[in-house]
């Protein structure tokens, strides 16, 4: 989609949109109109229709009178004459014959065109216009600011300023008559240009701003909707639409337009279906109305304390209305039901193979394949059956982490033969025994200076006690002093 500031139109390079979305026209596609006869060829002594019709930012669109016949391209940037005096900057949006067609569609007559086309924009009025829209945004900030503080109630939506940079429309809403004569001083002592307020709707605040609404689509009113017709709560009761306010309210707040797109439709298909019908009289009792379908034109009713709808022709609850007024009642309404042939459902079969299993709803609930495996691993005593076996010699069982060393025998129990300790060393004592009935006084820990470069042992080391160890010591160093004088 082009705009009109920088498409083939407008003679830019290079073509396309470069503002992103941004444009000076207030945005891309906006408002435009196809010119269908611009690839005709007109006859010789046809002269070209002087009223040309100009766009501006929003969906502001207006009439001037191209009364020295410049040659004009839909898309040009323009200078016309400003509706207080000054010049302004737009876009050719139409020239040729459907101007002609668009001032009828609009009720307008040549008499009341009378502001007139200056020139082409220069260089020098496209910079001066740029400078004005860029200070449009800060602008509307301070005047909300301004308003706040003299507490209007009234919200400022948006600015658009003159292309001479000499005065500024302010569009504002509210829901009641507002006094902003002080806010028109402080805002032109503020600014230092001419100031216009104008009250706008919902509506068509919404067409200045743009959005994208429920649909997925930008909003009517901001593309090609220029009129607003009243929209009523009835369409939606025709269109048997839920009356919730949240689902029928666009952003705006006011009922969506595109509620009365399909009305006229509607209200054809309910011209053979009877109003106001609520039940209908029978042998069995009453059948209460439930739902009716006006495009198959089936009516569906039910009997009290029941489950069962039954589907009846519109023709049928007809007939059966005009005997409820003569006093006449059918037996049965299920024995008159229309059978409603099922919808066959047709499965698409892709175009492509599902290699990864990516479409299967139930992939995340199938069974780990690697469960086996854990199980291994909690258990230390079985081997992974994955792994290859015959390329690695077998190992034995890995000890768990964090395993303590293995202790002694238990000691005996009551009444047992006590086990024999470790044989003492050659020469040495043997450790005596306590007598029967005495309890044996606690070791005390014997101090042993140790010798130069000799390393004492230290107590605790697996093996035999520290006390066994130090008394084998001495005993091995009074031997060795025994053994010297002999020896002499």
């Amino acid at each position: 989609m082009g705009c009109g500031s920088c498409s083939t139109g407008g003679g830019c390079a290079p073509s396309g949109c470069k503002s992103n979305g941004s444009c000076l026209t207030g945005g891309c596609g906006k408002m435009e109109v196809y010119d269908w006869l611009s690839n005709l060829d007109m006859p010789s002594n046809y002269i070209p229709f002087q009223v040309i019709e100009v766009k501006f930012k929003g969906a502001r669109k207006e009439f001037f009178l191209n009364s020295e016949n410049i040659y004009l391209e839909i898309g040009e940037l323009i200078a016309v004459e400003g509706p207080t005096g000054g010049y302004d900057i737009g876009h050719v949006s139409l020239t040729g014959e459907l101007v002609r067609m668009q001032m009828k569609r609009r009720k307008a007559t040549i008499d009341q065109v009378t502001r007139k086309v200056y020139r082409k924009a220069t260089e020098a009025d496209v910079e001066k216009w740029k400078i004005a829209k860029a200070l449009e945004w800060e602008t509307m900030h301070k005047a909300r600011t301004l308003a706040l503080d003299l507490r209007l109630s009234m919200k400022i939506s948006d600015v658009d300023y003159q292309g001479d940079k000499t005065k500024a429309t302010f569009f504002y809403t509210a829901e009641g008559r507002v006094d902003f004569r002080e806010l028109i001083k402080k805002m032109a002592e503020t600014f230092r240009i001419r100031i216009e307020m104008r009250q706008i709707g919902m509506r068509q605040e919404a067409g200045r701003l743009g959005g994208i609404g429920s649909c997925g689509r930008e909003l009517c009113c901001s593309t090609w909707l220029t009129n607003f017709k009243t929209v009523s709560t009835a369409a939606a009761r025709y269109q048997n639409l839920s009356l919730n306010t949240l689902k029928l309210a666009g952003q705006c707040g006011k009922l969506k337009c595109c509620l009365n797109y399909e009305l006229d439709t509607y209200l054809d298909a309910l011209k053979d279906i009877p109003d106001r019908i609520e039940s209908l009289q029978t042998e069995i009792g009453v059948a209460r109305h439930q739902k009716t379908d006006i495009f198959k034109k089936i009516m569906w009713f039910s009997y009290p304390n029941t489950e069962d709808w039954i589907p009846l022709k519109v023709d049928r609850v007809k007939e059966i209305m005009a005997m409820n007024k003569r006093g006449q009642k059918p037996i049965n309404l299920k024995e008159e039901a229309v059978e409603l042939t099922p919808v066959a459902v047709v499965e698409k079969i892709p175009d492509y193979e599902n290699v990864v299993g990516q479409d299967s709803l139930t992939r995340l609930d199938d069974k780990p394949r690697n469960k086996g495996n854990k199980n291994n691993r909690n258990n230390p005593n079985k081997t992974n059956e994955n792994r290859n076996s015959g390329n690695r010699p077998e190992k034995g069982p890995r000890p768990p982490q964090n395993a303590k060393p293995a202790q002694g025998p238990k000691p005996a129990v009551q009444g047992a033969r006590p086990e024999k300790g470790p044989k003492p060393a050659q020469g040495s004592k043997p450790a005596q025994n306590p007598k029967q009935g005495q309890q044996p006084k606690p070791a005390n820990k014997p101090v042993v200076q140790a010798a130069e470069g000799v390393v004492p042992e230290q107590p605790g080391a697996i093996g035999q006690p520290s006390a066994n160890r130090n008394r084998n010591r001495n005993n091995n160093r009074r031997k060795k002093q025994k053994e010297k004088p002999k020896d002499e």
